[in-house]
């Protein structure tokens, strides 16, 4: 399938979105892989996965670039070689890339009741104002998991709790942002964090200075 969505927020960042409907080798067939790309994928057990990380490579076509462009640092971070700024996820038969002159993190999750098994190890402060017996409980819960993934990824620092240093406001899902904090060591960062729903899966994107 072709691009699912282009999301432009400002002159400076744009998000791009891949429905995955293509086969594993149909992918491996439009894509031109670095050596040490090619065995990483080779390397994954899963084709969704496989399927998932190759679709990126289709959006940073979309954006002019290839994958010789892109580096990991030793975190696991992603950088584009001419020093813009990246985010890259995916999930079942999405995947999105922001990229940006800002600092980004962006993260796609679906929705799933299986969330609440994992809720005690990122739901810390949020458990005041969440509510288990409303119906939009589980949908809460995995924008907030994405609201925190994205500021995990923007701001890349190895040890960071999502329970403890990741905070996300009250908010309604239909006002798609939310206030949320880094609550690191001795300082504390603020991010005004977007996100929607679509198709049984929600996006959230955060955008620093």
């Amino acid at each position: 399938m072709p691009l699912y969505k282009t999301i432009t927020l400002n002159s400076q960042t744009v998000v791009k979105m891949w429905k995955i409907t293509e086969s594993f080798d149909d992918l491996m067939a439009a894509v031109t892989l670095k050596p040490e790309t090619l065995k990483r994928v080779l390397g994954m057990k899963s084709e969704l996965h496989q399927r998932g990380f190759l679709s990126v490579r289709k959006l940073l076509a979309e954006f002019g670039y290839a994958d010789a462009d892109l580096i990991y640092d030793d975190n696991g971070k992603p950088h584009l070689k001419d020093g813009k700024q990246i985010s890259i996820t995916h999930s079942f038969n999405f995947s999105a890339v922001i990229v940006s002159d800002q600092v980004i993190g962006i993260d796609i999750e679906k929705q799933r009741d299986k969330i609440t098994v994992i809720a005690h190890k990122f739901i810390g402060y949020e458990a005041d104002y969440l509510d288990k017996e409303q119906s939009d409980y589980i949908k809460k819960l995995t924008t907030i998991w994405c609201v925190k993934e994205s500021l995990y990824k923007l701001f890349a620092t190895p040890g960071t709790s999502f329970k403890q240093c990741f905070l996300v406001i009250p908010f309604e899902l239909q006002d798609e942002e939310t206030m949320a904090w880094i609550d690191y060591e001795t300082k504390k960062y603020r991010y005004l964090v977007q996100f929607f729903e679509f198709e049984g899966f929600v996006c959230a994107y955060a955008i620093g200075e």
